[in-house]
């Protein structure tokens, strides 16, 4: 049952009916982690597309759905969070999110707002000639200047002809505005206040400002992800206060 898990102890960020079958498909490593969605989980219990595994898989033969404008034919392939997920013959779009308890949705967008997607960066390093890599959450990598740095933010272009081509840039720092997408506060979109540096390997503290409320909460930097410098930027997210 290596493909496979009990569906009693699947992320609870899933979402998924818990006895209507003993297993429920496991995420391929790959894109983001364990935590990550499989495209059959997706398609069949979380938007109803398909009934079974069989129709899954003959939608992903026909090449139908697309993650982040490319193809997908494995059925266990994870999809997470600022992904987009198209099924261009039906005209239908969606970026997942989180909502406040941390269970994935996905927000219908536009045909025109799914030929971008938000990417943070984890880390980046130094390849042959020089040459600076950016490595995305989503696991996918691109090469840029130094300007950027690690718990920023990218927007990239998902268009074939300049895909993974950065178009904006959200800087990681007091005055710009995050989601947090983990913990008691997932879910929570508002303004950096401060970042607070902790010494060693214990992540950094981040307190975050509602703008609506005034109202303060703090976090941790490893569930900051950076979505723009003014509030009225996270409407493009489809992002609901």
């Amino acid at each position: 049952m290596g493909d496979h898990l009990k569906r009693l102890v699947a992320p609870a960020s899933w979402s998924i009916a818990r006895k209507t079958a003993t297993f429920v498909t496991k995420t391929a490593p790959g894109p983001h982690n364990a935590n990550a969605m499989p495209v059959v989980v997706w398609l069949r219990d979380h938007m109803g597309y398909a009934k079974t595994l069989r129709e899954v898989k003959q939608i992903l033969h026909q090449r139908d759905l697309l993650v982040n404008g490319k193809p997908v034919t494995d059925s266990r392939m994870g999809i997470g969070i600022f992904d987009i997920v198209a099924l261009p013959k039906i005209g239908k779009y969606y970026r997942i999110l989180r909502d406040r308890n941390g269970r994935h949705k996905s927000i219908p967008i536009e045909a025109s707002n799914a030929e971008t997607k938000l990417a943070k960066i984890v880390d980046k390093t130094t390849v042959s000639g020089g040459k600076i890599q950016l490595n995305l959450r989503d696991g996918s990598n691109v090469l840029a200047d130094n300007t950027y740095k690690p718990r920023d933010s990218i927007v990239l272009s998902l268009k074939p002809e300049d895909r993974y081509t950065i178009l904006d840039h959200f800087p990681y720092q007091a005055g710009n505005m995050a989601m947090v997408i983990g913990g008691r506060h997932s879910g929570n979109v508002a303004r950096i206040a401060e970042i607070i540096p902790v010494p060693g390997s214990v992540a950094n503290r981040v307190v975050l400002e509602d703008e609506t409320t005034g109202q303060r909460f703090e976090t941790i930097d490893t569930y900051i992800y950076m979505i723009g410098r003014k509030e009225p930027a996270i409407a493009e997210w489809g992002i609901e206060e």
